[in-house]
């Protein structure tokens, strides 16, 4: 088939690898100069570097250079992209510097897409399937600021974390630092080593983990592990699962919170008035909560003033100079606001009638297995499963996508798989109290949701080194065999087997044969029992 892509991030590379070498022809469309999607340098701040240690942020087939650091910073991870884009031999594949301005689905079941280049010509071709891959943090979500208008025309500036990219940017200003996530933490250390002042505005504190329990222990030996993940409750509870929230209950939670009590003493989170509300185990609202290199060091040494529980109330000009006034009235100078305050997920290339059938009442992707939209022929996504192992969870996603092309999956009808993609809303809802971006996070269920997926397509790992993954990080590597192993059971027969064409979808001990979905299709023959119901 052919086959357009939206974004050259993580889902979108690897969903391509994976597809072209399954046989359709790729279209990779990427706004952007360059291929990484967030870690692109028209989008990286500087301190940026990665949550996940380098060998859970890889893909499973393509390992980090040695020498990368553990958690490396956005300039290697594009690179490691730009490598990856190579390996495969993907460059033929994309359309860099070009933007999807509109896609929606024809007459005849295809996909129309309209996109503009760097010279802003406009072109439109017709595609056999579209996967939007442009990712859960595609749009920075920068607050509304009253007294903007006075604040700029004093010479104040307000800008995404995303569109801060040098921090020579803040050199000798007065900087506010907008949010307590990790990036806001990455993004004020460079700038208090160069600006007059540095303040971070934290509407809520979030956990923070050391990268290094006690300066020895790699937090990713209790986090980012089997074990770690069953720490918190899941929708489904399994095997160990099922007594660490019933008669272990006690248990687990003196394994969390005591994480919480090291970083306290650790990071010094007491002295500094910075504990936040509640437990450890609400660590799940922030995601990681990953402790940023020389953040609380710069806040010991008087270098960033963290004022906690506060808001901008409104921006304004004090004898001439920008400043803001905090929520409980106090005034910063601010000549520079950096707003580190999340993402939006948005689409808004597809047409409205498909954006209704897309997104529940509240804005939450109606997406089965994070992957396929409900009763729209011909549209997946991938990426909109933001994770611990994010190019893990891609990839996994990338091979469902490629096995449903083919008709190798089978799923309930439309109806079951609504009521199990609200049940999981409803779920997250509780679990991350309504922060999982719009039903686009899994976090902390990451693995199981790759067993789930890979679930469908009848895959799994060696069990032993599965069971290694318990109580050691979870090894992407461990994966690499399921994509050939997958691409083996899709292969055409030889000619000769058969009158036609067919694919062989066989399991590694048996299984049938079933036609492939034809490369072009009538609304009628889109009607796929397995996917669409």
């Amino acid at each position: 088939m052919r086959i357009a892509i939206i974004g050259a991030g993580v889902a979108g590379l690897v969903t391509a690898k994976v597809l072209t070498q399954a046989g359709h022809r790729i279209d990779v469309f990427e706004k952007a100069p360059d291929v990484g999607g967030v870690w692109s340098r028209t989008r990286r701040y500087p301190g940026v570097t990665t949550q996940s240690p380098k060998a859970q942020y890889s893909f499973s087939d393509f390992p980090m250079p040695p020498d990368f650091p553990e958690w490396p910073d956005g300039a290697q991870i594009q690179s490691y992209l730009a490598d990856y884009t190579a390996h495969f031999g993907l460059e033929a594949a994309l359309r860099l510097n070009t933007e999807v301005t509109s896609a929606g689905p024809t007459d005849d079941g295809a996909w129309s897409v309209e996109y503009r280049d760097a010279t802003g010509t406009r072109t439109t071709e017709t595609y056999d399937q579209l996967v939007v891959a442009n990712g859960v943090f595609c749009e920075p979500a920068v607050p509304t600021f009253d007294g903007l208008a006075e604040f700029g025309a004093a010479g104040g500036q307000v800008c995404a974390g995303t569109e801060f990219h040098d921090a020579e940017q803040a050199r000798d200003r007065n900087v506010l630092v907008v949010g307590y996530g990790k990036s806001a933490c990455d993004v004020a250390v460079p700038i208090s080593a160069v600006a007059t002042r540095t303040d971070v505005i934290a509407r809520q504190l979030l956990w923070k983990v050391p990268r290094r329990i006690g300066g020895r222990l790699n937090f990713k030996m209790l986090l980012l592990t089997r074990l770690g993940e069953a720490l918190f409750r899941y929708i489904r509870p399994r095997g160990l699962e099922r007594f660490l929230h019933g008669p272990g209950n006690g248990l687990r939670r003196r394994m969390i919170n005591s994480i919480g009590t090291v970083s306290i003493r650790q990071l010094g989170l007491k002295r500094l008035d910075l504990i936040p509300e509640g437990a450890m185990e609400d660590i799940v609202r922030g995601a990681i909560g990953l402790a940023t290199e020389g953040f609380f060091e710069a806040v010991t040494a008087g270098d960033i003033t963290v004022h906690r529980d506060r808001t901008i109330e409104e921006l304004l000009v004090v004898d001439g100079e920008p400043a803001a006034r905090l929520s409980d009235g106090t005034v910063l100078p601010a000549d520079l606001i950096v707003c580190a305050t999340g993402f939006t997920q948005g689409v808004p290339f597809l047409p409205e009638e498909v954006r209704v059938q897309l997104l529940d009442e509240r804005g939450n992707f109606m997406l089965y297995r994070q992957i396929l939209p409900l009763g729209i022929p011909g549209l997946y996504f991938n990426g909109y499963n933001s994770s611990f192992f994010s190019p893990l969870n891609a990839e996994i996603a990338a091979l469902w996508i490629a096995a449903d092309l083919a008709g190798a999956v089978e799923t309930p009808d439309t109806e079951t798989m609504r009521h199990a993609v609200v049940e999981q809303l409803a779920f997250m809802d509780v679990a991350t109290d309504t922060h999982h971006c719009r039903g686009t996070k899994i976090i902390p269920f990451s693995m199981h949701n790759a067993d789930e997926v890979l679930s469908d397509l009848d895959l799994d790992i060696n069990p032993l080194i599965r069971a290694a993954h318990w109580l050691g990080p979870v090894d992407p590597a461990a994966y690499r065999r399921l994509t050939p192993i997958l691409l083996k059971r899709l292969a055409p027969v030889e000619p000769g087997e058969r009158d036609r064409p067919r694919l062989r979808l066989l399991s590694d001990t048996g299984g049938t044969t079933r036609d492939p979905a034809p490369a072009s299709t009538s609304p009628e023959s889109m009607t796929r029992t397995s996917s669409q119901g």
